[in-house]
């Protein structure tokens, strides 16, 4: 009797698929609140159960110094290539949850999407692994050993994976490490991202006087901290939207004209951006697309501020601090280390005498670069092109994912960035979403990548 293809597979299988991802994505597995660490031991509890369900050999729980990590494999063959799947567990937080127009962590099926907390990131996508890994060990076509690395602080910056892979580097030992963390430019133009961005996370306190207050008995004569962080942070992009902070370009190194013309082929409508954002126009660093801005180009940005009264009606408060997160994205040159100690260099440089500013480096990473001529490369290319009936378009993603390169520099390991994420998934946002049809065409087009990839490696062996 033959075995059924994958698209098959997938249809017989598709209710079951989904309880089981919806099962994942009700577990409320904040990494960011410590409340919710109970959680993330559920979490790992039921990656661990459902990849041993899918065929793994063996699947443990790792303990950290922070949250857990699911690792499992099925060895098949010492002369195989293997892959390591790298994926996370752990969700940002849902606030303003009044904004959500469901549960987050009760998904619904909606308008032929996923609607829930982690829908697309990042359990949608990790889930397709499982499925996709469950399909070819069922049916006996494993082509490579497959192995699973499943972390829990993802979204707090990998804080304790750079150690578990020091720790476990003959386990961890793989051909190529595959995620599926990233997008890809539409359900009918896939692309495969070649290169992220690197991180360097901020937090800014301004201290005023030692308590809150009377905004008209002091006000006028004792500097408000909420005013002096404003005027800072609006002090670092100058007119033409570039960032102020001495040295902060030195490593960015500008692409050639050439590049940034094969770059601008990717399909882009500024008008549809524009109305699917809700906003009158882009903005960004001058002289450059939004495209380039967006991935080639270094960025800070305030993620949240607090000072003072924020409740109903009215305090009239001169408040004694005020707080802002911030985060700079940047180009794969630059260091996140460097790039941390120049702001609290500048940010000390320019604090005016009445107040007192403290900065703290909450995590970073660096950013990486994917070559487009390594045979995981040309496999993905491949798996897209038989999925989706056209060829992929390489891509440099805004986005961060700050292990990718300690992988690189701690395993000796190339990354293959497989994402299936849309633009409107609306990831670390209110109602996120995913996709059913990416969904699907994810455990599709990931199967035909371990198929291109084993018979690749082979032909490379053999020559």
């Amino acid at each position: 009797m033959m075995s059924p293809t994958i698209k098959d597979y997938i249809q017989e299988n598709r209710e079951r698929f989904l309880d089981e991802l919806f099962g994942l994505i009700r577990i409320p597995s904040v990494s960011a609140i410590a409340s919710h660490q109970p959680d993330m031991h559920r979490a790992a509890e039921y990656w661990r159960d459902a990849l041993l369900g899918a065929g793994a050999d063996k699947a443990e729980i790792y303990p950290t110094a922070g949250n857990p990590i699911v690792y499992a494999e099925k060895l098949v063959d010492p002369s195989f290539p293997t892959v390591l799947v790298y994926a996370h567990m752990d969700v940002m937080p849902v606030d303003p949850v009044n904004v959500w127009k469901s549960d987050p962590f009760q998904p619904v099926i909606r308008d032929g999407r996923i609607w829930a907390r982690g829908a697309d990131d990042d359990k949608g996508q990790s889930f397709m692994h499982a499925k996709a890994f469950e399909y070819l060990v069922r049916t006996g076509q494993l082509p490579c050993n497959s192995k699973f690395m499943i972390e829990g602080e993802e979204e707090v910056g990998s804080v304790n994976m750079g150690k578990f892979c020091e720790d476990h580097k003959e386990m961890l030992r793989a051909d190529i490490i595959l995620v599926s963390d990233t997008s890809m430019i539409a359900e009918d133009k896939p692309s495969i991202t070649v290169g992220l961005r690197g991180l360097s996370y901020i937090e800014m306190e301004v201290k005023g006087p030692d308590r809150d207050l009377h905004s008209g008995i002091f006000g006028g004569a004792v500097a408000n901290p909420a005013n002096v962080m404003a005027r800072i942070i609006a002090s670092l992009y100058d007119e033409n939207n570039r960032i102020t902070i001495p040295g902060f370009y030195d490593d960015v190194v500008e692409l050639s004209e050439a590049e940034r013309t094969e770059m601008a082929k990717a399909p882009f409508d500024l008008k549809a951006y524009k109305e699917s954002l809700n906003i009158g126009d882009v903005w960004g660093e001058k002289g450059y697309s939004t495209i380039e801005r967006t991935g080639i180009r270094p960025t800070l940005d305030v993620n949240g501020m607090w000072s003072g009264y924020t409740g109903e009606g009215a305090k009239t408060v001169l408040p004694a601090t005020a707080h802002a997160k911030i985060s700079m994205r940047l180009v794969p040159d630059q260091d996140h280390h460097k790039i941390s100690r120049l702001f609290e260099e500048h940010i000390n440089r320019i604090a005016p005498p009445y107040v007192r500013i403290q900065v703290r480096t909450l995590h970073g990473g660096q950013g990486y670069a994917s070559p487009t001529d390594m045979i995981a490369y040309q496999a993905a290319d491949r798996a897209y092109t038989d999925a989706y009936g056209t060829k992929p378009i390489p891509v440099r993603s805004g986005g961060s994912i700050p292990i990718i390169s300690a992988f690189e520099e701690k395993l000796g390991i190339k990354s293959i960035l497989m994402g299936f994420g849309l633009e409107s998934d609306a990831i670390h946002s209110p109602n996120e979403s995913f996709s059913l049809y990416q969904f699907f065409k994810g455990i599709e087009t990931i199967t035909y990548f371990y198929q291109h990839f084993a018979d690749m490696m082979k032909k490379e062996r053999i020559s």
